[in-house]
């Protein structure tokens, strides 16, 4: 017998030589991966080659394009010259009536042709995988946005207009604000502004004490402000991809306060922010150490009585988990759930599905290697890049260009306040739940075993927004068909942060629907649910209170701060939050 020859490399070398060529390369793709690229690229060229009507299409296309551009330079320089086309309803970079000036008319209506023709000729060509699609039209749609006229001085009316009446200064203060930004960007210091609003004086002030803390979280118990309290405590679970307290923000924006002003004793979760030692911890850290570790503290501190779970986010898929995992185990402590913007069916997770593949999931691990952790600006910038003119480009024209400042205000703030994501536990994430979808399909295993969602047979309350990129409505919508519990679906107006901080208010123009379906009742879809749910004025937390007044047994004294079990550790809002 021969002996095995052994890697003339080191394993160093042998074993990481890939990931550390990836890390590399990813600093310069802001993290796309380039063979994820080129496998869209090749497969629509390879499949438009093939397809001579699809050509045709493009083609005669591009010729309608360019009469309806030639009858525009007729007129263009007319008083009633009519546009060609319209920008899509969610694009605000052509609104001003500038635009409809000579020559601006002909530069904006010219890209806008553009812009259609190439969103034609990427979509709809027989044989190209959807996923590659949407890799294409979102590139294609980046690089449009990188050369909009919008972008540029002189090709800009609006930016044109404010150098006229400001004799140029709005370009040198658009430089200072670049250079403070820069600067900022270097120390790693907020965005300008946000020195008003800082966490523990302006944000996060609900009074009350940490009363747990392990190695991943504190749990925060807070003061009663009402005499008697609802005898089931509700207990919050945030995403750990930011910091807890934008269900604790200002005290007019402030879910917490709402609650804890209408008689519930609240528990919150605020989650440590991992750093390279913390590289391994996994998605079973976070349930174990992190929920169950809370739900077992908030069981001792309110003895003998159902909890109300609430989680959003990232922490409302982990809250799906656990529930259902206590109902595999027969663990009867919850006695509702609510979930805002939260997903546990992964088959449709809007633009967030562009990252997902095997190619930039490697691509994505190797950068994370590299680190022990995701860091909060990568994941920052892709979701800003999945709504660019609004929050990338928008900003930059505004900011830098006519020199204005966007004023500050609490969410801002917090959603400069990023934390990072373990190496380990994000892998499984997006392995798990985002590529296989092992959640909604009875393969995710908590300790050892598999969870089913139809197991949770405790009444639900849903949330989900109507501009939501992070959490699509109708992908959050999907829990109708995993559970036959009682499940009341509310569908909120605004975005995936915007919708959640909705604070009752006599000025408020927000907007809700709600519909609940009893339990074993027939399925609505998404469509119909638009149909038939009655619209209503307001805040959906107004709803919600009453939904969970109406699940709670009645009124009794305030438990006491930690109860027998536990000594307070210190005030809200702990340590973790400030860590940086």
């Amino acid at each position: 017998m021969y002996a095995q020859p052994q890697s003339l490399l080191p394993n160093f070398v042998s074993g990481n030589a890939d990931r550390l060529l990836h890390a590399t390369i990813g600093k310069f793709t802001g993290g796309l991966s380039p063979a994820a690229l080129s496998n869209a690229w090749v497969d629509w060229a390879m499949h438009l080659a093939a397809s001579p009507s699809k050509q045709a299409e493009i083609f005669e296309m591009g010729v309608r394009q360019w009469e309806r551009l030639g009858h525009l330079l007729m007129h263009a320089q007319g008083d009633s010259c009519e546009r060609c086309i319209e920008p899509l309803p969610q694009d605000p970079r052509f609104r001003d009536p500038a635009w409809d000036q000579w020559p601006y008319n002909v530069i904006s209506q010219s890209f806008l042709l553009g812009q259609q023709w190439l969103s034609i000729g990427m979509r709809g060509v027989r044989g190209v995988t959807k996923h590659h699609e949407q890799v294409l039209d979102y590139t294609t749609r980046q690089a449009m946005d990188w050369f909009s006229p919008s972008n540029f001085p002189l090709t800009n009316p609006e930016v044109m207009k404010v150098i006229q009446e400001t004799s140029g200064e709005n370009l040198a203060k658009g430089f200072r604000n670049w250079q403070e930004d820069v600067e900022r960007t270097i120390l790693g210091a907020p965005p300008a502004g946000a020195e008003n609003y800082v966490v523990g004086k302006q944000l996060a002030v609900t009074p009350g004490k940490v009363v747990m803390r392990n190695e991943l979280a504190e749990l925060i118990q807070y003061s009663p402000a009402t005499p008697r309290v609802h005898a089931e405590p509700v207990l919050m679970v945030p995403a750990w991809i930011m910091k807890y307290y934008i269900l604790d923000l200002s005290p007019q924006n402030s879910l917490v306060k709402h609650l804890v002003d209408k008689g519930h004793t609240v528990f919150m979760i605020s989650w440590k922010n991992p750093g390279p030692e913390d590289r391994n911890l996994c998605m079973d850290d976070y349930l174990r150490h992190g929920v169950m570790a809370a739900v077992d503290a908030v069981a001792r501190i309110v003895p003998k009585r159902k909890i109300h779970a609430l989680g959003y986010c990232l922490g409302g898929t982990l809250l799906s988990i656990a529930v259902a995992a206590m109902a595999r185990d027969g663990d009867k402590r919850i006695g509702s759930m609510t979930l805002l913007a939260a997903q546990t069916d992964f088959t449709e997770p809007g633009e967030l599905a562009l990252f997902i593949d095997d190619s930039q999931l490697t691509f994505l691990e190797d950068q994370m290697w590299e680190k022990g952790f995701l860091d909060s600006t990568q994941m920052s910038g892709a979701f800003q890049l999945l709504r660019s003119v609004d929050l990338v480009w928008s900003s930059l024209v505004k900011q830098y260009l006519k020199g204005e400042r966007t004023p500050v205000n609490d969410l801002m703030s917090w959603n400069a306040d990023g934390t990072r994501m373990p190496y380990r536990m994000h892998t499984e994430y997006l392995r798990s739940l985002f590529l296989h979808n092992e959640l909604a399909t009875g393969r995710f295993r908590v300790w050892g075993k598999p969870v089913a969602l139809p197991d949770i047979d405790i009444p639900i309350f849903c949330v989900g927004t109507v501009t939501d990129h992070v959490a699509p409505w109708r992908s959050v919508y999907k829990l109708h068909l995993l559970t036959h519990a009682e499940l009341t679906f509310c569908l909120t107006t605004g975005g995936h942060n915007v919708g959640v901080v909705n604070p009752p208010s006599p000025e408020s123009k927000r907007k809700y629907r709600l519909l609940t379906r009893p339990q074993g009742g027939d399925y609505v879809d998404p469509e119909a649910f638009e149909q038939v749910a009655p619209e209503l004025a307001g805040s959906w937390w107004t709803a919600w209170e009453g939904w969970l007044s109406a699940k709670s047994s009645g009124k009794v004294a305030p438990p006491k701060v930690g109860g027998t079990a536990f000594k307070p550790l210190g005030d809200a809002p702990g340590k973790y939050v400030f860590m940086r």
